[in-house]
Formats: C-alpha cells, sequence, structure tokens
C-alpha cells in the first residue's frame, strides 16, 4: 500500500502529513528549510515497509497552512510537538533533514517526553558556517552531488514557500546554537552524514555525536546532505537497524 495524506489542525493551522503505517514504532520526518515534504515521500514509502512512517510539512512550507508571520524555530518545535499529540503518535522517534535537525533537537529539548528517539540526517548549522555567504558556497558545492530529480521539487517548493518564508527559515537556521542544546537531549540520538555531504564537515557531525548523551554517529559513503532521498532504502536499513536496539 502506498503512502496517503493526513491532514490535523494544530495552532489553528493544517499541518499536512504523508503516511505508510508499516507495523514498528512511528518515525516522523521533519524537512530542512525552505522546502517540504516532497523529498521524504521515497524514504517514506520504503520506511513504511517496516514501520509506522510519517512526513509532515512545517507550517508555511508544502499542503500546510500559512502562518500571519514565519514562525520562530522554537515555534515549529512547538508545533511539531502538539501535532504527536493530536495525530496520537505515541512517543514517535524523530528524524529530520537539515534545519529538520534543528526542529527536532529544539522539539526533544523543550518536549522531552515527545520522543523516544532522533535521527538527525545532515545535521546544520556548523558553528563555522553561519553566514549568508558560506551557506551558499556549501550549498552549490553540494547541489553537484544530489540527484538531478531533486531539483525541480526544490524549486516546486521554494516557490510555495514564498521569499519571505524561504528568508525567515534561513535566517533562524543561522541562528540557531543547536550546540547548546544537544546536551539536554535525553534520549538516544543517531547522527547520519552522507560522506560526500558539503553542507555538514566531517568534525561537525562528530562534534554532534559527541554533545549527544547518547549520541552516535554513522557515515554512508557517496551520498551528498539530502542522504534519505538519494539513497532511501540504504538510509531506511540504517534507522531500523538503530531503532531495533532502541527502542522497544
Amino acid at each position: 500500500m502506498a503512502s496517503h495524506r493526513e491532514d490535523h489542525v494544530v495552532a489553528g493551522l493544517k499541518i499536512a502529513g504523508h503516511r505508510k503505517r508499516g507495523p514498528g514504532p512511528a518515525v516522523v520526518c521533519v524537512h530542512g528549510a525552505g522546502v517540504s515534504s516532497r523529498e521524504f515521500l521515497p524514504f517514506v514509502e520504503v520506511l513504511g515497509e517496516r514501520h509506522d512512517a510519517w512526513a509532515i510539512d512545517l507550517p508555511g512550507f508544502g499542503a500546510s497552512g500559512r502562518p500571519g508571520r514565519p514562525l520562530t524555530l522554537p515555534a515549529h518545535a512547538d508545533v511539531v510537538a502538539e501535532w504527536v499529540d493530536v495525530a496520537k503518535v505515541e512517543r514517535p522517534c524523530l528524524l529530520g533533514a537539515s534545519f529538520g535537525c534543528q526542529v527536532v533537537v529544539e522539539a526533544a529539548a523543550r518536549h522531552p517526553e515527545v520522543a523516544a528517539a532522533l535521527v538527525l540526517a545532515g545535521p546544520t548549522v556548523d558553528p563555522r558556517g553561519r553566514s549568508p555567504w558560506r551557506l551558499v558556497w556549501q550549498w552549490l558545492r553540494n547541489s553537484r552531488g544530489e540527484s538531478p530529480s531533486m531539483m525541480p521539487l526544490n524549486l516546486a517548493d521554494y516557490r510555495d514557500a514564498g521569499l519571505r518564508g524561504l528568508l525567515a527559515t534561513f535566517g533562524e537556521s543561522m541562528r540557531d546554537p543547536v550546540e547548546d542544546k544537544l546536551p539536554h537531549v535525553t534520549v538516544p540520538a543517531l547522527v547520519l552524514r552522507g560522506g560526500r555531504d558539503r553542507m555538514v564537515p566531517q568534525p561537525w557531525a562528530e562534534e554532534v555525536a559527541r554533545l549527544l548523551p547518547y549520541g552516535r554517529l554513522v557515515v554512508m559513503d557517496g551520498l551528498p546532505h539530502m542522504a534519505p532521498y538519494r539513497d532511501p532504502r540504504g538510509v531506511a536499513r540504517r534507522v531500523e537497524s538503530f531503532l531495533s536496539e532502541v527502542v522497544v
């Protein structure tokens, strides 16, 4: 059975979700800055063979409702935590990609009861690279290794989000001292880096795993920043193996 759409109302906004309901514990995927759950759909199809797999759109992105003004990072994290409650998803693994990692770390730190585990796929932003010019340069270098089929998805997402939403979210990403929050994540966490990820340097990925009280790092050779899109089955295997150890 293919994934299907399930929407919920959180804080007065429609939050769109795509779900494929497998037999194992729930995994909720949170997308990166400026994009949407479109990039997670191939991964949800694979992961949903074994897990209750979700990918949600943050407010202002994808098919979710538009708030009056772009949300702050803490507000996005609160929406994710409230969505878990409204959707009746019991203590899922929260899986973030890129900026989504910052959102799920914030959610886990602010709401310790919300998640049973975290997966941080390509965690941003390296403190040594928090400038617009550095991020643009890293993005350009990384884009050469991403799947060509992802570019039309990105363009559609950027169009849907609008310039205001894009700039606000990238600003939140750059201003976020995620390294200060990682020690407050009290659940097991898997840090996943593509070996050819030009957005997330290896030393930073190692630092993220070290700062997490129960963190571990896996590097997947040959993959770019958006590893779940480039190799959904390989990433799903890593996630399944991790969850089989840490989630009952």
